[in-house]
């Protein structure tokens, strides 16, 4: 599948900035927003959704891509992540295992993935060996 547009990518990041603001993260005070785009054209929104039992607490990515499945859509083709500081090392800036697993679900390996506006990169690169079942 062709990349998504520029103007999309954008528009991808503008609307993980805005989920950024609606983060509930009081005890860590890390706010996380994300919005995956669909091959559709549709953008879902999602922020990190914390929980004094700290294994109960969701991330943004994964909230996000979980709206777009309760909205029935099962083919996305890029995320975008927006958190803390662009100050932050890398290394903190990047998504979960977790959340690389559920987007390799849902995602192609190519897919694009934009972390936090300055770092641009492919699924594939965040997750080189997913744990796939293979095709019936």
């Amino acid at each position: 599948m062709a990349d998504p547009t520029e103007s999309a990518l954008e528009q991808l990041l503008i609307a993980s900035r805005e989920a950024y603001e609606h983060s509930y993260s009081p005890y860590s005070r890390f706010r996380v927003g994300a919005a995956v785009l669909a091959a559709d054209g549709r953008v879902f929104r999602g922020t990190n959704v914390e929980n004094a039992s700290y294994g109960l607490t969701v991330c943004a990515e994964r909230v996000a891509i979980f709206s777009a499945i309760a909205s029935g859509v099962t083919r996305l083709v890029a995320l975008a992540v927006s958190m803390g500081s662009p100050t932050q090392a890398t290394s903190e800036r990047m998504p979960c295992g977790a959340c690389r697993q559920v987007m390799a679900e849902f995602m192609a390996a190519d897919a694009v993935i934009l972390l936090g506006g300055e770092d641009t990169c492919r699924l594939a690169d965040l997750l080189p060996r997913p744990f796939v079942l293979p095709s019936a």
